[in-house]
């Protein structure tokens, strides 16, 4: 790959990242006022969605745009316009408006432009709206989650801010804005233990979080960086303090840490608990919030993350693009359930995930769609087994080929 191909890219998605960033940040501390309630909906599944969801997908959307053009520009993101656009959302429209006003006014502090003059409500909505790209296998895609883990977001724990640039069904450059991470090593998971028994932590404190952090790579480079976010007035000068992460050198299974989803609905805790047991891993999961997972195996911090979403889910590519090829690059593997790449070329889903053999499995069960990232650990998942008993013996004789099973 040559030296410069992707660079302005990489370069101006680092810079929007930070800017995101700063906006959560702000956005966050105000969930605490009297008036937070009205800064956030449920969507049609049930999960949040906020001011700062649709205020970054708005403010990446329209630099992005500007920079790259928007009729030559593909975007593939998270939020729509549906619930904005209601005449009884126009109170929730008009802080999103102002939220993303005050945040490119902010551009030129992260050598950015801003606009020449304040966006209105349908050039907001326009916006968000432009997000609406279907992905594939053609052509240059940005894919953007806004907030990932809004549910940590809300309770002041772990979220990122994900943005990725996929071409021609290839991952080729991975940003990870992660605002409550700080660059000091091992702190997530003291935190992390710490927040279990609080769960709702406070953020009026800002020295609890430091500085934050923000990861970034390019395809083929070998390398992954993170840089401190940029704090109060300052400006974001390259290269910010940037410094090589790898993954974990870590090899005794009884000394890694593996990470996993918070809310069980997201993830098959006991049947992961069982697994762990049975290739040797001792410590308790770090439940984490987010793709800060993905964070946090390109770090080191933490060796495996491995997750069981429930049967019939799917799993969107913005959920994953950014922090798979970080761990990549910073040395790790993420594979799924057969020891395959994700596929990042059949449009918003990772469609055709490895679900095992189900003419192997018990009549009536379907496997989960799994997925597994680790640092040195080369993770696959193979030979699904009937009962319970046998996939448990099947994990211990083959210390890191997984068989994986249903105990729905």
């Amino acid at each position: 790959m040559e030296d410069d191909k992707y660079s302005l890219e990489l370069n101006v998605a680092v810079r929007v990242v930070h800017m995101a960033c700063s906006l959560c940040q702000k956005v966050q501390k105000g969930l605490l006022s009297a008036t937070s309630f009205v800064q956030f909906k449920s969507k049609e599944d049930n999960s949040p969605v906020t001011i700062a969801d649709w205020s970054v997908q708005a403010m990446v959307s329209w630099i992005l745009s500007e920079i790259f053009g928007s009729q030559n520009i593909s975007i593939v993101a998270e939020e729509d316009v549906q619930t904005l656009s209601k005449p009884e959302s126009a109170g929730l429209l008009e802080m999103v408006v102002n939220t993303v006003n005050e945040c490119l006014s902010e551009a030129p502090s992260f050598g950015l432009k801003s606009p020449a003059q304040a966006l209105g409500p349908s050039q907001v909505l326009e916006a968000i709206g432009r997000c609406n790209a279907a992905g594939g296998p053609l052509g240059k895609h940005w894919v953007l989650d806004p907030i990932d883990g809004t549910l940590g977001f809300l309770r002041g724990s772990q979220y990122a801010i994900a943005l990725a640039l996929i071409d021609k069904s290839e991952v080729v450059i991975g940003v990870l804005g992660c605002p409550n991470y700080p660059a000091k090593r091992n702190w997530l998971v003291k935190h992390e233990q710490q927040s279990h028994a609080v769960p709702d932590l406070s953020v009026t404190n800002p020295g609890i979080w430091e500085e934050g952090c923000i990861l970034y790579t390019r395809r083929g480079s070998s390398e992954a960086w993170m840089q401190p976010l940029v704090q109060g007035d300052k400006k974001l000068v390259w290269p910010n303090s940037a410094r090589l992460v790898r993954v974990s050198s870590i090899q005794d299974p009884a000394l890694a840490t593996f990470c996993e989803p918070v809310e069980e609905a997201n993830s098959n805790h006991s049947f992961t608990a069982g697994l762990a047991q049975a290739v040797g891993l001792r410590k308790k999961p770090l439940r984490v919030h987010s793709m800060v997972k993905y964070a946090a195996i390109a770090r080191g911090d933490a060796e495996i993350f491995m997750k069981f979403a429930r049967a019939g889910y799917k799993e969107k590519i913005w959920d994953h693009a950014a922090g798979v090829l970080l761990v990549q690059e910073a040395g790790g593997v993420v594979t799924d359930a057969g020891g395959r790449p994700l596929d990042f070329s059949k449009g918003m889903y990772l469609e055709g995930l490895d679900r095992g053999s189900p003419n192997k499995c018990t009549s009536g069960r379907s496997q989960l769609e799994d997925s597994f990232t680790c640092g040195k650990y080369n993770i696959s998942l193979s030979h699904p087994v009937h009962e319970k008993e046998e996939s448990m013996q099947a994990f211990g004789r083959q210390r890191f080929a997984f068989s994986h099973w249903n105990p729905d």
